[in-house]
């Protein structure tokens, strides 16, 4: 009978000699489905399994850790793996973010154990496709009908994670986990439209409804315009501002703002925290409790660095507002780094919505363009500048010309050169936030609620072909 993940994390935690010690027990399933010409192709279920041991042993210089992660270890191989992390510990020099491990009763704990921490780890099956897969088939036949072809796939998720400590911590969190990427194209290729969806079960997505999206995406790009490159009022969609705030985000490390390195940081030392952004009541927040985009209410560390610390894993996440009314309030801490700067302790939180109080959707926010440009999405983005945050990137399928208030067609693709905290400055109108899918992070970061931005020139810097 295969060993329960509480019960590696218990054995795991009596085979330890270090001073200290922390094991990350996350058990995986996933469901995923595949498309191509209006026909399925691939489908699978996989499950695995990742133990992370941290040892900690304590010294006359300080307290040092080692930190080893192996991939579907059995009940034999874990005292290798806790005897490897304590010999990394002996052998590395005092932890620079060394803390006290969080422990059962220490301030701010909301307890010890997690309900359910002895039960068995949630799965994921085919079965969470049950009412989707049929809606997909029948939009397979609409666009065969209509004479377009659908790509794309569909990927469900749900991460078991059991925390034990040696302080007498025992903490579960089950991350359910869903996208749905949807490509529309003419039968001659040269016609593309996506669409994206973050669900946590996909009994919220609407396969019908998202087609309908993307013929309507498809007819827009019948008529072609050729524009130069230059700055455009543009409106950003969900999924693009989601993409370039969640970079913000991870750019946000208190400890790198203090040290000068980054767009946080204060011209003659300090950080910019209480400084304007934003002209627009913009509130950038992130909420483990938040209905739709839960996540983990404790850190789960498998390393540490700048923005996250080992010694910090168990701690408890409370809603952290990271700007509020356009003022920046919080850069991200480890409880090291918030001693180094002064600033309160706000570690990392796996979700992000940004809410400016706007109700109009993005389709009202067309009607009252006189001339811009309508994005889709953004991919390929990568750092120019951490100074200013400055980012470069490509438009992906669809980018439209907005005149009087309608889309009159599809202009060729650009390479873009922006910073999202220079977005956020020059913003002059939000919309309705809603949960979006980011399509270039979307690996990694799926619980955004965002609305579209309306920038009045927004700096599309070159013209790229053939995207």
């Amino acid at each position: 009978m295969s060993v329960k993940p509480h019960e590696i994390v218990e054995r795991t935690l009596e085979l330890s000699r270090a001073d200290g010690c922390v094991v990350i027990a996350n058990e995986t399933s996933t469901a995923n489905l595949r498309w191509a010409g209006n026909a399925l192709t691939t489908n699978g279920v996989t499950r695995g399994r990742t133990l992370t041991v941290v040892a900690t042993v304590d010294g006359a210089e300080g307290t040092a850790s080692g930190v080893v992660s192996r991939s579907a270890v059995t009940a034999g191989e874990l005292e290798p793996l806790v005897r490897a992390a304590e010999a990394a510990a002996r052998d590395a020099g005092p932890a620079e973010d060394a803390q006290p491990l969080v422990e059962a009763g220490m301030a701010g704990m909301a307890g010890s154990a997690s309900p359910g921490f002895t039960d068995s780890p949630a799965e994921t099956s085919s079965e969470v496709f049950a009412a989707f897969a049929p809606a997909l088939g029948e939009a397979f036949a609409a666009a065969r009908a209509g004479g377009r072809e659908l790509y794309g796939f569909a990927s469900h998720e749900v991460v078991s994670s059991y925390l034990g400590t040696s302080g007498g911590l025992r903490l579960r969190h089950d991350q359910p986990s869903g996208t749905l990427e949807l490509n529309a194209k003419s039968p001659d290729m040269t016609r593309s439209a996506w669409a994206g969806r973050a669900t946590r079960d996909f009994t919220d997505v609407d396969p019908a409804a998202i087609d309908a999206e993307l013929v309507r995406r498809l007819r827009w790009a019948e008529r072609k315009v050729e524009l130069p490159a230059g700055r455009y009022e543009t409106l950003l969609p969900p999924t693009a501002v989601a993409d370039l705030l969640i970079y913000q985000l991870w750019s946000s490390s208190a400890r790198d703002a203090a040290e000068g390195r980054t767009v946080f940081s204060k011209p003659g030392g300090g950080t910019r925290v209480g400084d304007t952004l934003s002209e627009l009541p913009l509130t950038l927040r992130s909420d483990p409790r938040e209905p739709g985009l839960e996540a983990a209410p404790f850190v789960i560390a498998h390393s540490s660095g700048d923005d996250a610390s080992v010694f910090d894993n168990g701690l408890p996440l409370p809603a952290t507002d990271w700007i509020r009314d356009g003022v920046l309030r919080h850069l991200v801490t480890t409880r090291h780094s918030a001693e180094l700067t002064g600033l309160p302790l706000a570690p990392g939180i796996d979700n992000l919505i940004l809410d400016a109080g706007g109700t109009r959707s993005l389709e009202e926010m067309v009607a009252s363009t006189e001339r811009g440009l309508l994005l889709t999405c953004l991919w390929y983005i990568r750092e120019v500048d951490p100074a200013t945050l400055l980012m470069t990137g490509l438009t992906r399928d669809g980018v439209y010309l907005v005149e009087g208030g309608e889309v009159v067609g599809e202009v060729n693709n650009f390479r873009f050169n922006e910073s999202p905290v220079s977005l956020l400055s020059r913003a002059t109108e939000a919309g309705r936030t809603e949960p979006t899918l980011p399509r270039e992070w979307s690996d990694y970061f799926t619980r955004a609620a965002m609305p579209a931005l309306r920038i009045p020139d927004f700096n599309m810097s070159s013209v790229s072909k053939g995207v």
